[in-house]
This record gives C-alpha cells, sequence and structure tokens, in this order.
C-alpha cells in the first residue's frame, strides 16, 4: 500500500471530475483523480454522453437520413449494420480518451484506478476490484463526481442481448427488427428515434400521455407527430407489470391488460447516484430518501472539506452543467473567486429531430399568469432548411406582451442544440423580441429563424393595439 497526500481528490472522471480536477490544478494544488472504470471519462464518455450522440450522427449519416425528404419519406431506410456504427462510435471514443489523457498529464493530475472509500474526513483508500487497498490517501478537499448507473430493479430480468438498460444496449450484436422502449424520459425517446431511423419497428410505452413531459407541450407534440413520421409508435397512459423473455424475443404485461412483444427491450426508467460502497456514512454524510447527497449552493456536503456535484446531486443532471459545477467546487474549495450556479441554462435533447429550450415553457407562463405573446418559425419557412432536407421543426419565442421582454425560447429540429446559444445570450443581457427584427442574419441560415418567429409575434402585438 502506498501513502499519498493531495490537496484535492476527485472520485470520478466523468464531466464534473473532469473540471474539478483541471480547476484545481489551475489554482496550483496537488490532484489526484480516482475512478474504478476501466476508462477514464467516466459514464458521460463511456456509456452516456457522447456515445449516444456519436451513435446518433452515425446514424444520419450513414443511413442518408437527411437526403430522404429530396425523395420522399417512402424510400426505403438504408440498412447499416452495428459494425458499420461500431467502427465510427469507438473511433470518437478512442480520440476523446486520448484528449482527455493529454489534459490530465498537461495539467500534472494523477490518475489512479480503483474503487475510492473514505477512511475519515481527510482520508480516503484506494482498492482493487478484490477489495485490496491500493493507495491511503490524505487530503485537504474531496470532489465526489462518481456519477450515475441505470437503474436496475431486482424484478426485471436483465442479460447481455434482450432485455437491456442504456449501458448494456450499446454492445448489442446486431440491429434488431423491433424493440420496446420502457420509458419516454429524455434516454428512452433519443434511443428510440434513434433505432426508428434505422427501419427498427420502436414502440415507446411510459404511464404518462407524451413522451418528453418537461417540455413546452406544443414542442413535445411536434416531436411526437414527427417522430410518428418514421414509424415510431407511443403507447401512453401505460404501466407496465413485468417483463418475460421468450425464445423468439421479449413480453411485456402491462396493468391495463396490454402485452407486447418485441425483440428487444430497452428499460428506460431513470438513473441512481454511484454512492454505493464509498463509504460515505463513515464520514457522517448520508443520501436524501432518492439517493442523492444532499448539499449547499456552494456543493459542499455536511462535511464541509467534501464536495458533491453532477449525477451525484439533484438535478440537472446534464454533462453541461455538470462541467460548471465542478469548476464551481474547486474555485470555492480553494478560496478563489466564485459565484453562485446558475439557474439559467440551455437544454438539449438529441432525438431525431433535436430540441433545445431555455427559459419558461408557454405552460409555466400561464401558471405564473404572465400576458405573454408567442412568436413562431416553421422550418419550412426558412430557406436554409429546403437547400439542406425539408425536415420538420420550428422556433417558439416567448415573450412578454407589453414590455416585449424574451421569457422563453424553445427550438426543435436540425441544429436546435447549437442555434439555441443566439437566444440564450439574448435572454441573459434582457433582450426584447425586437432586438432579433432589428438585427441582419446570414442569409440562409437556420438563424433566421429567430427574425422570422419575431416578426411573427410582434405582429400580433401591433395589430392587436
Amino acid at each position: 500500500m502506498e501513502e499519498l497526500f493531495a490537496d484535492f481528490v476527485v472520485i470520478g472522471s466523468g464531466p464534473s471530475g473532469q473540471k474539478g480536477a483541471i480547476q484545481a490544478a489551475k489554482l496550483g494544488k496537488s490532484v489526484i483523480v480516482i475512478e474504478k472504470d476501466e476508462h477514464l471519462g467516466g459514464a458521460s464518455l463511456n456509456s452516456g454522453t457522447i456515445p449516444s450522440k456519436s451513435l446518433r450522427e452515425a446514424i444520419l449519416d450513414l443511413t442518408d437520413f437527411y437526403q430522404k425528404s429530396f425523395y420522399g419519406r417512402t424510400k426505403e431506410v438504408k440498412k447499416v449494420s452495428i459494425n458499420e456504427l461500431n467502427f465510427r462510435l469507438h473511433k470518437i471514443l478512442d480520440s476523446q480518451r486520448v484528449h482527455l489523457t493529454k489534459q490530465f498529464e498537461k495539467n500534472a493530475i494523477r490518475f489512479l484506478h480503483g474503487m475510492a472509500q473514505f477512511e475519515e474526513k481527510n482520508r480516503i483508500l484506494v482498492l482493487d476490484h478484490d477489495a485490496r487497498v491500493l493507495y491511503r490517501i490524505r487530503f485537504d478537499y474531496a470532489l465526489i463526481a462518481s456519477g450515475s448507473k441505470p437503474r436496475n430493479p431486482k424484478h426485471v430480468p436483465f442479460d447481455e442481448e434482450r432485455v437491456l438498460d442504456s449501458t448494456r444496449l450499446l454492445a448489442i450484436d446486431h440491429v434488431p427488427k423491433t424493440l420496446i422502449v420502457l420509458g419516454g424520459g429524455i434516454v428512452g425517446s433519443e434511443y428510440a428515434s434513434f433505432f426508428a431511423a434505422l427501419g427498427t419497428e420502436v414502440t415507446v410505452v411510459d404511464k404518462r400521455e407524451h413522451l418528453l413531459p418537461l417540455l413546452d407541450k406544443e414542442i413535445g407534440l411536434h416531436l411526437q407527430k414527427s417522430l410518428g413520421g418514421i414509424g415510431l409508435k407511443m403507447v401512453g397512459n401505460t404501466e407496465f407489470e413485468r417483463i418475460e423473455k421468450t425464445k423468439e424475443g421479449v413480453k411485456l404485461f402491462c396493468k391495463d391488460g396490454k402485452v407486447l412483444s418485441s425483440e428487444m427491450l430497452l428499460y428506460s426508467l431513470g438513473r441512481i447516484a454511484n454512492v454505493e460502497g464509498m463509504g460515505i456514512e463513515k464520514v457522517g454524510i448520508a443520501v436524501d430518501g432518492r439517493g442523492f447527497i444532499p448539499v449547499n449552493p456552494l456543493f459542499q456536503t455536511i462535511v464541509p472539506n467534501i464536495y458533491a456535484v453532477g449525477d451525484v446531486i439533484v438535478g440537472p443532471a446534464l454533462a453541461a452543467t455538470s462541467f460548471e459545477q465542478g469548476r464551481l467546487a474547486a474555485r470555492h474549495a480553494f478560496g478563489a473567486q466564485t459565484h453562485y450556479f446558475s439557474s439559467f441554462y440551455p437544454i438539449g435533447i438529441y432525438t431525431i429531430p433535436e430540441i433545445s429550450s431555455c427559459g419558461y415553457t408557454e405552460e409555466q407562463l400561464e401558471e405564473l399568469g404572465f400576458h405573454y405573446e408567442v412568436g413562431r418559425a416553421y422550418y419550412y419557412e426558412i430557406a436554409r432548411n429546403q437547400i439542406v432536407g425539408n425536415d420538420p421543426g420550428m422556433f417558439k419565442i416567448l415573450f412578454h406582451a407589453e414590455t416585449l421582454e424574451i421569457l422563453g425560447i424553445h427550438i426543435i429540429g436540425r441544429g436546435a442544440t447549437e442555434n439555441i446559444h443566439i437566444g440564450q445570450v439574448a435572454m441573459t443581457f434582457n433582450a426584447r423580441i425586437d432586438y432579433f427584427i432589428d438585427q441582419v442574419f446570414n442569409y440562409p441560415t437556420y438563424a433566421e429563424g429567430y427574425r422570422i418567429a419575431a416578426l411573427n409575434g410582434f405582429n400580433k402585438i401591433k395589430h392587436r393595439k
């Protein structure tokens, strides 16, 4: 066993751990990162954000998805093998791992492979998979950034071939002809749309009526209609009772008596924080009723020198927000100038079509009693969309009917997650709807959707007076 010291010990090398470690190193501190999984990068790089988005782009490219609009949606889906998808996926993962390793080396961050276990509030052990102690580390501050994993209830018969979670799904050996996705949240909706684009007959089952109920309702309905156009079926208001494996595949028995069959099933009903076996109870840290570590607005746990960020704390559990949480926690730990984590940020959902939003939804404005108006620009109005493939989509801008202040921006369609940042910046500077009207946008671009939507909304106000 080797005895070590570090100013800052980080548990987990995902987005929040990476940025926390690098920020501490930039402040001149000695940093050790502990990772229990085989590869650097955490779930985000190895089984979550990067693999799923890489898979999405590979599917869009290899199936010529965007070219179909020129020839009609009835054109047969171009067959793509799992080997073709995996080649693209692993090339990207390897590149990202190399880049992250170089970042750690450049910043003199020491990386240890093993399982972290707290011994006391200033000491932590690193164990191998046989529970043998490899290192004992004395530290000043620690950051718990161990991420999350798919929720795997014991009554669900998971395997590596038919009943899958989002991690197991990445290791399948062929593209299924039929797939049931249990859960219409972000992960379930993304993978459901990917396989529908591959030509798989996909059925999403959820206890809620629509996919992604967190969305502005109009955007959610637009998504469901778009996905219906590529063959995805939604079975809403339905709860599952049990899952059975058969010779042909899987059967899903629902509480209302429905029985659905498919070749494979993706179980996508939530994720849980990775805190088991870490010994946080030894230092007085307990999880809440949902399994998350409670923290204050500065990401400190009940033990002041131990911080927690990312998926181990309550929401928003996005890679983008985790980056910032890790950075802010490290800055606070070492007394650098910092600020509270912003409650204003964009959300990106990489379904096909993709979605991004920031600010209020229309339903929230109604509930709060705002006097608001809506400006819309449909993708069929945008020349750029005609040029690259006439795919469904829209810009939706919500703004105050009197002050014209922008209250929310929602985009669905190609380029949504990139274009949202124009609106995000405008809202940050308290721009009014006429800001977009008075600006000149490059033509032809998707971004001019802001101007079209702003004119649409502003004209409703003008004609009302």
